[in-house]
């Protein structure tokens, strides 16, 4: 019997007399299929991915749960990436002004604090942009964290005016940028998590408070990615200080600005100006240091020098980057040295005759200035210097590249720190001392002189060989293991001695290492010989 509602459809079905499904009272049927216009359609943006629900919520699943529904919350994932672009824009710049300094960017301090505030501002952003959808109580906190740091860091700097000098307007704008973005990511997140229940509740009727294990995944990598951050923070902190601390330690001596005022250097002078009975100044004995600040060790034996009464007056200076002295802009060379110290001379108001004493690549700034200089130079002192053919070994890529790595790991100060808390290292090691070499300043300086010393300042060193007044009297002072060790440093010293006419004497000390003056034969023939110059023998 065919049913009053059955189509002629139905008589093809199986089993043929199979009546529609009614809704229970047998009043209304309902269609097994969609009509046909519908079935038709293509599915769109609201075409509904899960099957729908009987409540008329989402499933929690629905990919049209998310947070990104809100303008609110993609207004800020927009400012995070516009954000990250400018960070990325002076985090670039900032690694180049290592190098090259461009103009009114020159940081008096090393330039390794601002390059890693600004790496760990781009650090930060990345991780916000990478987690953004995944936000968590853990990175809240951890921002927090962070930025609670970076504040005291900004307060430090600002505080404090030595380094606030040092690090100047590049390094404070780096690090309350840092703290500006560590607390925008702290905010973005609040946003996102009170986005996310919003739809949540709208959409699906109750806050989730599930996760997959893909968000568990993103919520542990975030959080042990902060942790890292946190521990870095920290050490920059400790680092800033022990800097402050270090910032205590009067300079014997004064600092004077140079270069158009671009930064300071450190000059001192002991002993009083004498004069020879025709009037005449005697000369006063100018040193230069070699590998490491003059305070370290080379000026003791010159102290006991003056106080035996061998000598009546010695200056020395800090070359740019070492003891008290300021970093210089890059890129810099001996000639731009040897310009500095003669700045910084004159106006402390000393003047020549000079005796120029220096050691090691000392020797180089040394023959420098004294071709600048050639009417002021009574005598040339060199102990084991560095000859200019040799220069090649420190212009080495590779050296140049360690030089650069430990200086941007130095702002977080590990050898530093340990020094200080378990190695009881004092505030003239990391100065002047047996610790001065990790410090950022020194490394950005040997790493200036790294990048110009078969360029540059070989150029400068060639034409100081050729002004050079043939006449200035000359001492030149080996180490007896290095030229055992190596024949053409021996070779090399042996050059030196003809670099004028005039010598004096070549006395290469047995036993003698590098530094000739830390042993007692060394020292005893130094202060024999600076002697002989001083007084024209």
């Amino acid at each position: 019997m065919v049913s009053l509602w059955g189509s002629k459809n139905n008589e093809n079905d199986d089993g043929g007399d199979e009546a529609p499904a009614t809704d229970g009272e047998g009043s209304r049927p309902h269609s097994r299929n969609p009509p046909a216009e519908r079935r038709s359609r293509d599915a769109d943006e609201r075409t509904r991915l899960l099957p729908p629900r009987g409540d008329g919520y989402l499933d929690p699943d629905d990919p049209a749960v998310s947070p990104y529904n809100l303008w609110s919350v993609r207004a800020l994932r927009y400012f995070t990436v516009l954000f990250l672009v400018i960070s990325f824009l002076w985090w670039v710049l900032l690694l180049v002004s290592i190098f090259i300094s461009p103009p009114m960017m020159h940081s008096r301090g090393s330039g390794f604090f601002d390059f890693a505030f600004t790496t760990l501002t781009v650090g930060n952003l990345l991780i916000a942009l990478l987690f953004f959808s995944h936000p968590s109580k853990a990175m809240q906190i951890s921002g927090m964290i962070v930025a609670g740091f970076l504040l005291i860091d900004m307060i430090i700097l600002l505080a404090v005016g030595r380094l606030r000098l040092e690090e100047g307007w590049v390094g404070i704008a780096s690090v309350i940028w840092a703290a500006v973005i560590s607390l925008f990511n702290v905010a973005a997140d609040r946003v996102v998590t009170w986005g996310k229940k919003e739809e949540e509740e709208r959409l699906t009727g109750r806050q989730e408070t599930r996760r997959t294990l893909r968000e568990w995944c993103a919520v542990l990598t975030s959080t042990v990615i902060m942790v890292v951050l946190i521990i870095v923070t920290v050490l920059l902190t400790a680092t800033l200080i022990l800097r402050s601390r270090d910032a205590s330690l009067a300079p014997p001596g004064e600092r004077y600005l140079v270069d158009s005022d671009k930064y300071e250097v450190h000059l001192a002078c002991v002993g009083e100006v004498t004069v020879n009975p025709a009037g005449e100044r005697n000369p006063t004995v100018l040193i230069e240091a070699g590998e490491n600040p003059v305070e370290d060790s080379f000026e003791d034996w010159v102290y006991d020098a003056s106080q035996n009464g061998t000598i009546d007056r010695y200056c020395y200076w800090d070359r740019p980057g070492f003891g008290w002295s300021d970093n210089a802009p890059s890129p810099f060379s001996a000639g731009m040295s040897s310009d500095a110290l003669s700045e910084a001379l004159a106006r402390a108001g000393e003047e020549g005759p000079w005796i120029l004493l220096s050691a090691g690549v000392g020797g180089i700034y040394s023959r420098v200035f004294s071709s600048r200089h050639v009417g002021d130079i009574h005598g040339i002192f060199l102990i084991d210097a560095l000859h200019e053919d040799l220069l090649y070994k420190i212009a080495s890529p590779g050296h140049g590249f360690r030089l650069w790595a430990e200086g941007i790991i130095t702002p977080i100060g590990l050898r530093r720190l340990w020094g200080a808390v378990i190695q009881g290292r004092t505030r003239e090691d990391r100065v002047y001392g047996r610790s001065a070499y990790q410090g950022g300043k020194y490394l950005k300086a040997k790493l200036q002189e790294n990048l110009v010393a078969n360029s540059f300042t070989r150029k400068e060193v060639n034409q100081a060989r050729i002004i050079q007044q043939k006449d200035t009297p000359l001492v030149v002072v080996s180490s007896g293991i290095e030229t055992r060790r190596d024949s053409e440093w021996e070779s090399k010293q042996r050059d030196l001695t003809t670099i004028t006419d005039n010598l004096i004497a070549w006395d290469v000390v047995n036993k003698a290492p590098h530094e000739v003056w830390k042993t007692y034969e060394g020292r005893q023939i130094l202060e024999k010989r600076l002697g002989e110059l001083v007084n024209g023998k």
